[in-house]
């Protein structure tokens, strides 16, 4: 066999001058997606000299990290095994964990976030005939089954039998098997200079202060730039366009005609702000649990945790920080509003880890969630809920969360499947979820136009007959959005399709005039 190889070599061997040289040419040229900085001098070197290229994978091959991944699908089986995984690792070190977490779970690859720069330019130096290595300290099983699933690697090292194959040990290793200097390899992190420290050439996966490090150490073959983070890609994350849904918390303070009052003004708005960190608080983990899903989704598959554009750690770092500082808000905010903060917290973390996959459960909870954001702006101001106010928006809000199931599954027959991802639905409800939808939308404005002709609205409005456009305009609404949904021209969340459509801007600025008209 080590013959073959050595005659396959010398048959390649003089075209791979050729090759590295005028690589950066071909790249460019075939619009492979690579990116221009390069050494083709030191990877000629190191092609003809057949230096081993051995590779890492979390945060190199991958824009992720297993031990993460793994851990959040180990702990959505089970919040409370977080317990058991501390324990593990007190007992047997990180290797140790990372095998019992292994044991346990099981990792879809084919739907890891690829570094596709890499894999191309791994798929080239495969075809020339140079050997590569996969080196790593994620669990040997995970090892195996990205190696297995890409078919690029010769051979695969990984944290196993209670060793955690990583800085100096892994270049320990290394460097006992190819020898000091006996071959390349491509890491992304700090920890990863102990390995450069002993190995020919660098490939560098991140930036360019890693980069200068790097060369302190040896030669650079080839930089990928790859970045995460950055201001868009938190906003993205946060969800920051989701938090018009928390502009809810001022409808008791519109109702009760007290925007004359700063201090109540005030207090909604601390209210608002505080509401909003902990909803993305919420985002943040559910995106985080959700990975597998989220990747499989047409859209989803775009989120930066799911796409990779932002690290787990940050999330995992960034979530609990966001729900402290909502938390502390409410130290300026009545006790009821503390409590109904609670309450939406723990209604929303049972929603991520269970009620969301419950049929019918789970559009209950979400018209819930909703409605919580009216409760805390109640309790915000200190004002007694209205019942007509409860009921137009539980029956309106089930409707529009009943209308974002009925899109995926509108979406998902188009591709021919037959269940929703992560949900408890099938195709064949579809009619079903349209008729339940559309009739707790019309329910919503029954309700409404009930609220207008009783003598509880006297106390308001001045002239309340004035109102009545009100309910027309939302029967065009509603009746719109599901329309439109039907068509397959919805998007996933009612809400986001309201503040990009036009006609739904328009139709709540009359709305609102209608209601300022009824006040004279």
């Amino acid at each position: 066999m080590a013959s073959e190889y050595w005659a396959r070599t010398r048959v390649c061997k003089e075209k791979l001058g050729y090759v590295a040289r005028n690589y950066s040419i071909e790249i460019m040229s075939s619009k492979s997606g690579l990116p221009e900085k390069m050494s083709s001098e030191t990877m000629s070197k190191n092609i003809e000299e057949q230096k081993t290229l051995v590779v890492d994978l979390d945060g190199t091959l991958i824009r992720s990290d297993l031990l993460i991944e793994s851990f959040l699908l180990l702990i959505k089986q089970n919040p409370l095994l977080i317990f058991t995984v501390v324990y593990w690792l007190i007992k047997g070190g990180k290797a140790f964990m990372k095998r019992e977490i292994a044991r346990r779970v099981d990792l879809p690859v084919s739907l890891l976030p690829y570094n596709k720069e890499l894999v191309t330019y791994l798929t080239l130096q495969k075809k020339i005939g140079r050997t590569i290595v996969l080196a790593t300290a994620s669990d040997r099983k995970f090892a195996n089954d990205v190696a297995h699933h890409l078919d690029l690697f010769d051979n695969v090292y990984a944290s196993e039998n209670g060793v955690n194959l990583s800085g100096s040990r892994k270049r320990e290793v290394l460097s006992r098997d190819f020898g000091v200097n006996g071959y390349v390899y491509a890491g992304n992190a700090a920890v990863d200079l102990k390995v450069w420290n002993e190995s020919a050439a660098a490939i560098v996966v991140g930036s360019e202060s890693l980069v200068k490090k790097s060369q302190k150490l040896c030669e650079l073959e080839y930089h990928f730039d790859v970045s995460q983070g950055g201001l868009k890609v938190w906003l993205k994350a946060l969800r920051v366009h989701q938090w018009v849904k928390n502009a809810l918390i001022f409808i008791p303070l519109l109702a009760a005609h007290r925007l004359s009052d700063m201090d109540a003004v005030v207090s909604c708005l601390l209210a608002f702000i505080s509401f909003s960190l902990c909803a993305s608080s919420v985002y943040l983990l559910n995106d985080l649990l959700d990975l597998p899903d989220d990747r499989r989704h047409k859209t989803k598959k775009n989120r930066p945790f799911a796409a990779g554009t932002l690290g787990l750690l940050q999330g995992l770092l960034a979530a609990p920080l966001l729900l402290l500082v909502a938390f502390l808000i409410t130290l300026f905010l009545p006790i009821e509003y503390f409590l109904v903060l609670l309450s939406y917290y723990i209604l929303t973390f049972a929603y991520s880890f269970y009620l969301k996959r419950v049929v019918l459960v789970d559009v209950v909870t979400l018209a819930s969630l909703y409605t919580v954001r009216i409760v805390a702006g109640a309790a915000a101001i200190s004002v007694a809920l209205s019942f007509w106010l409860l009921a137009f928006s539980v029956f309106l809000f089930l409707s529009l969360a009943i209308l974002k199931r009925y899109t995926e599954l509108l979406s998902l027959k188009g591709r021919s499947s037959k269940k929703t991802l992560g949900r408890g639905y099938q195709v064949e409800d579809l009619e079903l979820l349209s008729s339940l939808g559309g009739s707790s939308g019309y329910i919503s404005v029954l309700v409404l136009a009930l609220y207008i002709n009783s003598a509880e609205i006297l106390k308001l409005y001045s002239n309340p007959m004035v109102m009545w456009p009100i309910c027309l305009v939302m029967l065009y609404w509603v009746s719109r959005l599901w329309i439109f949904a039907h068509r397959g021209q919805m998007d996933d969340d009612p809400i986001v399709f309201a503040l990009k459509d036009k006609v739904s801007v328009v139709c709540g600025a009359i709305v609102g005039a209608f209601m300022v008209a009824a006040t004279f």
